[in-house]
């Protein structure tokens, strides 16, 4: 199983969307070079009130391109780096990867995925509805979560829009992946 890196995107204030780029550099142990939530503990806003000591398992947000052709079917219009994603993929089933997962992108650059993010109401801030259509409940009556997986980076380098996407499946049985 493979892919490819559809977008790079990253900004360095916070705001809920992030400007495409033409590569972004991956920093070992930190995230994505120069974005607002890089760091070894937790720059989300949320998670810094809880405990800001908490180690940074969000240092990067992938969101599955095939996502905005599912949202696009229900009447929303979301491009590359509009969820606030730093990596946007194509041909890979993010959500169905296993814990420990490690994403190589492009030449050197590897990120661990560390589980789901968990979609927050700032979604249907930027398109009323659209948070409906990024949680979905499964046969369990369970809620889904569809936007997007986060990871940390094991080893840094630079990724550009059409970078390959390798996978490598940790050793041991599949562990769904929980929000983080």
């Amino acid at each position: 199983m493979s892919g490819t890196v559809g977008a790079v995107s990253s900004n360095g204030v916070y705001s809920f969307t992030k400007p495409n780029r033409e590569s972004i550099r991956l920093l070992t142990g930190l995230g994505v070079e120069g974005d607002v939530h890089a760091g070894e503990t937790v720059k989300h806003r949320s998670r810094v009130r809880q405990d800001p000591t908490q180690p940074n398992l969000r240092q990067v947000h992938l969101i599955h391109g095939e996502l905005f052709d599912e949202v696009r079917m229900a009447g929303f219009e979301v491009a590359a780096g509009q969820l606030g994603e730093n990596v946007t993929t194509r041909g890979i089933d993010l959500l169905g990867l296993s814990r420990g997962t490690r994403l190589h992108l492009g030449d050197e650059a590897v990120v661990e995925v560390t589980g789901l993010r968990n979609p927050c109401a700032q979604i249907d801030g930027f398109a009323k509805g659209l948070l409906k259509q990024v949680i979905e409940r499964g046969e369990d009556g369970r809620p889904r979560f569809k936007a997007g997986i986060m990871g940390i980076v094991v080893t840094g380098g630079v990724v550009r829009p059409g970078d390959p996407v390798g996978i490598e499946l940790p050793a041991g049985p599949h562990v769904p992946l929980g929000r983080v």
